[in-house]
C-alpha cells in the first residue's frame, strides 16, 4: 500500500496549485476589471490576464489529465498487492517529475523543459502501467 503515499502527495500538490492559481488569478482579475461572470469562458481571459497568471491555471488543469491515469494505476497496484518496492519508487519519481513540471510551467514556462519532464513522467507512468498489466493479466515473462 506504499504507493498510496505518492498518490496523496500528488493530490496535495494539486491543491497547492489550486491555491497558487487563485492567489494570483483573483488579484489579476480585479486589477484588470474582470467581473466574476466575465470569466464564464476562461479561454477569453488569455488576452486580459498576464501570461504568468494563466500558467498556473493551465498547470492546474494539466494536473487533472495524465495524473488521473497515475491514480487509477496506483490503486490497481494496491489492489493486486504490488504497491510497494520498485513500484513505490516509481510512484515517487512520478510525483517529483510532475511537481517539477508544475514549477517550470508556473514560473518560467520553458516548453522544452516542460516537455522533457512530461516525457520522463510519462515513461514512469508507462512502467507502472506495465507492472500492473503483468499482474492483472497474469503475464509470465
Amino acid at each position: 500500500m506504499g504507493i498510496l503515499q505518492p498518490v496523496v502527495a500528488l493530490a496535495g500538490w494539486t491543491l497547492v496549485m489550486w491555491l497558487w492559481m487563485y492567489a494570483t488569478r483573483l488579484p489579476a482579475m480585479s486589477k484588470a476589471g474582470i467581473a466574476p461572470d466575465d470569466a464564464r469562458d476562461t479561454g477569453g481571459l488569455g488576452g486580459r490576464l498576464p501570461p504568468q497568471v494563466q500558467w498556473k491555471a493551465q498547470n492546474y488543469n494539466h494536473l487533472h489529465e495524465a495524473p488521473t491515469v497515475f491514480y487509477a494505476v496506483a490503486i490497481v497496484l494496491v489492489i493486486v498487492g504490488q504497491g510497494d518496492g520498485f513500484n513505490l519508487w516509481l510512484g515517487w519519481a512520478y510525483v517529483v517529475l510532475r511537481v517539477l513540471h508544475s514549477l517550470v510551467q508556473a514560473t518560467i514556462n520553458k516548453v522544452a523543459v516542460r516537455f522533457g519532464l512530461f516525457t520522463l513522467s510519462t515513461l514512469v507512468l508507462i512502467a507502472l502501467t506495465f507492472h500492473a498489466a503483468i499482474t492483472v493479466f497474469d503475464i509470465h515473462l
